[in-house]
């Protein structure tokens, strides 16, 4: 699981080090394995020849000798030639009669152990029921490797009448010192190979991904709202360039869809935001007409209280041509982006100028500095405040027994805080992913431009907005915008 979480660059570094290390420690092993079958196949050459030598000279010193060539004869006819024998040969030489008593050694003094000074009764069986008429035994005593042939010793006409043995030593000291030579030259290079192997890997590993850590980055900056560049790469591998080519379609392709998704999205805005222009101007025009209808049926020139008539009927008329122009306001002050000012205030100054403006007894502003400055707009912060107020005021119940608002204006190193609280009917679940969309209202009357208005002017300015808000409790929200 974790190679899985490592990136294809780290996976090719780690494979071809791997590599070298796995092709450098197989190489030692089989330069071990190759030197200790040199030595073995050394060792048993090296017998077989001294064995034949010794043979040579027992044979002569048989022919030359004036004893007569039978077993018994054997300790007389090699009594000193043994001993020229195993010098010229630099080995030792036993010599067995056929039963596997020992008759002659060149050791000089004949041990009375009688198991040294006879052979195992599985040799003798051995060594006659063997083609070469030849045996082997390979034994280890205190760390030292020994081999121990038995072959026979025949007279002239062939007839076996002695045992040859040869003890031998396998000296390995030459071939250790030569095997450690050659591992320590090997393990220097090995050495240097993997320092080349990492510097390698890196710069390949490198190589390979760089075309893929461009084409990851140009995807974690493609967004569907903005136009995206397409991806240039040179000297790439055919499987780059295919992906290469796939992402390029799917940026054409995805431009195409975002402009027809914006013309949709535009021609969609502008009909729901004719929907609620005149549905809005419609509201007004009703009374108005009623109005007019019933001054016709009544007017009479004649009548006393014509004149308050008239008044009466012209101030509905006014109230109603207000609550046009006051929603052609809200539209058109939705419909604006306010403009960035870099106009330098103290924030807390001009959010208690906001609140004057109220006459609720049950809002209070709270904060523990006099004086923080930052960059934003008079007119745009005072229409920020007096919207989140006035939708506080509106969310308390006209039978709460303790109504309260609580404004709060509080700073860090870089930003500005604006905390306004109500203990008012809450937001349900349901409704807060609508809170600011544009037309989304819970109360009676108004058109929900208010908070969508707000979120448009504090993202203006590098802002954000958030709430959090329980059902029956109250709302707190939350307005952020940096000072510089």
């Amino acid at each position: 699981m974790k190679m899985k979480k490592l990136s294809l660059r780290a996976r090719i570094f780690i494979a071809m080090i791997l590599l070298v290390f796995i092709a450098s420690v197989l190489i030692a092993a089989v330069t071990i394995y190759q030197y200790n079958e040199e030595a073995t196949d050394y060792h048993r050459e090296r017998l077989l020849r001294k064995e034949a030598a010794i043979q040579r000279s027992i044979n002569l010193a048989i022919r030359k000798t004036t004893y007569p060539v039978s077993k018994e004869n054997i300790p007389l006819i090699f009594k000193t030639e043994i001993f020229d024998i195993a010098t010229i040969h630099k080995l030792q030489i036993n010599l067995y009669d056929l039963e596997g008593d020992l008759l002659k050694t060149s050791k000089g003094i004949l041990l009375d152990d009688s198991i040294n000074n006879c052979l195992n009764a599985d040799v003798l069986n051995a060594l006659s029921n063997t083609v070469e008429h030849r045996y082997v035994i390979k034994n280890e005593e205190n760390g030292q490797t020994f081999q121990s042939s038995y072959t026979y010793i025949t007279d002239e006409k062939f007839k076996n009448i002695a045992i040859l043995n040869l003890p031998y030593l396998e000296d390995d000291d030459f071939f250790n010192k030569e095997r450690n030579q050659l591992l320590r030259r090997l393990g220097y290079a090995y050495l240097f190979m993997i320092l080349a192997a990492i510097v390698f890997a890196y710069f390949i590993s490198k190589y390979v991904t760089r075309s893929l850590k461009t084409i990851s980055d140009k995807m974690n900056q493609t967004r569907l709202e903005r136009r995206n560049k397409r991806i240039e790469i040179e000297s790439s591998s055919q499987e780059i360039a295919t992906l290469v080519d796939s992402y390029n379609s799917m940026i054409d392709e995805l431009e195409e869809s975002a402009v027809q998704l914006a013309t949709s999205e535009r021609e969609q805005a502008w009909r729901e935001m004719a929907k609620q222009v005149a549905h809005e101007i419609k509201n007004p025009l009703t009374p108005m007409r009623l109005s007019v209808q019933s001054f016709q049926r009544k007017f009479n020139p004649d009548d006393e209280n014509i004149h308050k008539k008239v008044e009466e009927y012209s101030n509905t008329l006014i109230q109603q041509i207000d609550t046009m122009s006051s929603i052609a306001s809200a539209f058109s002050n939705f419909a604006k982006m306010p403009a960035q000012q870099s106009e330098e205030l103290n924030v807390v100054h001009i959010v208690k100028l906001a609140l004057d403006i109220f006459n609720e007894h049950y809002i209070s502003f709270i904060t523990e500095e006099k004086e923080i400055i930052a960059n934003f707009d008079r007119t745009q912060l005072i229409r920020v405040v007096t919207n989140l107020v006035k939708n506080g005021i509106q969310a308390i119940p006209e039978t709460s027994e303790n109504p309260k608002i609580e404004v709060n204006v509080f700073s860090d190193e870089t930003t500005v805080k604006i905390t306004v609280m109500d203990n008012g009917s809450g937001i349900s679940e349901e409704n807060k992913p609508k809170v600011f969309e544009p037309k989304f209202t819970t109360k009676s009357s108004g058109m929900g431009l208010g908070l969508p208005m707000i979120k448009n002017i504090v993202e203006t300015y590098q802002g954000s907005i958030n709430f959090t808000s329980q059902l029956g409790e109250g709302t707190i929200f939350t307005v952020t915008f940096p000072k510089v």
